[in-house]
Formats: C-alpha cells, sequence, structure tokens
C-alpha cells in the first residue's frame, strides 16, 4: 500500500508564516503537522512507501525534513514529488497532483490520500482496517457539529451500508453535520477512474470533487473519524491545535 501526502499549496492565509515554510512543515505541539499525520498512519498494516507531493518552492524543505524523519523516526520509505508549480497560478490541485504522482511514479497499488495539514486525536489503525475489508473507495467523515460550519466543507448522505448516496461541495442548504474530510483510500482497481477524471478534463482541485465525480459510477464507502480532527486554514486554527494537541503529543 502506499501513501500520498498532499503538499503542495502555499498556504498564503496563512503568510508570513508561510512565506519560507510549507503549511504542513509548521509546529504544532512541538513537531510539524505532517510528522502528527504520519505517526496515526504508523498502525496501519501493509505501508512501504509515503509520496509527498510538493511544489517547486518547497520541495527541497520536504526533502531535508523527511530525510530526517526517515533516520529517526520512521519505517517508512519516502519520496519526494515536485508537481513544478511556483505558486497559486499555476498550481495542478490537489487532484492534479494525486494523478501526477500516479503518473510519474508508476503507482500500481492501493493507495491512502491524505492532506499534509490534516491533523487527527486517535490513531488511524481501524481506518486501514475498514479499507481492506471493504476493499473500495473510502472517505473518511467527520462529524463538524453544526449547519453552519459545513457550509465551509461539502455534505454526505449514506445509505444503510455508509455507502455515499449524495455529496454536494460547499452546500448552502446542508441537512447533515456530517462532512467528507481530506482522508480517502482508492483501491487499485479504481486507480484507472482517477486517470479517466483527469483525461475528462474535471476540475482538479479540490480532491472531495473526485469523489462526488467517482461515487455514481462506483461504490464509495464511508468511515467516521473518532476523536478530533483539525482542519489547519488560520493563524487563529493553528493556535488551537497547538493548544488542544499539546495534550495527545505522547500518545
Amino acid at each position: 500500500m502506499k501513501v500520498i501526502i498532499l503538499a503542495a499549496g502555499y498556504a498564503t492565509r496563512l503568510y508570513p508564516l508561510t512565506l519560507t515554510q510549507p503549511k504542513p512543515l509548521l509546529p504544532v505541539a512541538g513537531k510539524p503537522m505532517v510528522e502528527h499525520v504520519l505517526d496515526n498512519l504508523t498502525p496501519v498494516s501493509g505501508i512501504d512507501r509515503v509520496y509527498v507531493v510538493t511544489n517547486a518552492k518547497f520541495a527541497g524543505h520536504f526533502q531535508k525534513w523527511s530525510d530526517h524523519y526517515r533516520a529517526t523516526k520512521s519505517k517508512f520509505e519516502f519520496t519526494v514529488v515536485n508537481d513544478g508549480s511556483t505558486d497559486d497560478t499555476n498550481k495542478l490541485g490537489a487532484i492534479g497532483d494525486i494523478h501526477y504522482v500516479l503518473k510519474t511514479q508508476n503507482v500500481e497499488d492501493d493507495l491512502i490520500v491524505v492532506a499534509g495539514d490534516n491533523l487527527f486525536s486517535e490513531k488511524l489503525g481501524d481506518f486501514g482496517k475498514f479499507c481492506r475489508e471493504k476493499n473500495a473507495p473510502v472517505l473518511a467523515l467527520y462529524d463538524v457539529g453544526n449547519l453552519e460550519e459545513i457550509k465551509k466543507y461539502n455534505s454526505i448522505s449514506t445509505d444503510a451500508a455508509g455507502r455515499i448516496t449524495f455529496f454536494e461541495e460547499k452546500p448552502k442548504n446542508p441537512t447533515s453535520t456530517l462532512t467528507g474530510i481530506a482522508l480517502y483510500f482508492y483501491p487499485k482497481s479504481t486507480i484507472p477512474l482517477i486517470k479517466q477524471y483527469i483525461a475528462g478534463g474535471n476540475n482538479p482541485d479540490q480532491p472531495g470533487r473526485l469523489v462526488q465525480w467517482l461515487y455514481p459510477r462506483t461504490g464509495v464507502y464511508t468511515w467516521r473519524v473518532p476523536g478530533l480532527w483539525f482542519d489547519i486554514g488560520s493563524k487563529e486554527t493553528l493556535e488551537e491545535a497547538n493548544q488542544i494537541f499539546a495534550k495527545f503529543s505522547d500518545k
């Protein structure tokens, strides 16, 4: 199994913190965000390589970090993939970056895709077990707690088996507080569909758009994230995460 960490954004809302440092390498509770992500993925069995897809501005930063992390803390092998973009005007988008890794690294394997700034308070071993059991695409869900908040994300409906029956990005009138977050499983059998999505000229940006396109074509299951989830998008959420995740740093 392979992991793709999405880390090619420029995080302009966090300037000046991210002018010279990529957002996933900003510290939260004493270590880079991306290390929290990887530490929580460690219990997932079968992962043998992590691809960190980033941009030309920050590829060197991630290479230096991954060399040190691999040598001191990790059982994973790492490949830093430079997508060649230099700013928001020529970025490939999240789905474009997934496709770029698949194409340039010749990936033909089961795949976990996760955003490098997604923080979880709990380990993700059960996510890995669930994905192996279903052997079908899986989207992680989180209950954000109120309908106003959901308007920033996406709205999901599922059937009794947990398969997606409705998906809408940034809903105006949501009826559920469950949202899909940037943690996905794509079995090897769906890789041709990802390539088909890009070849069809579909929007390559927000990763949820791939799920929205995919679920009418093949069953996409959902998995509820336990504990807390944080999406770091501003200095305020970064500070809040620092305070909260300090409590989980030794887990």
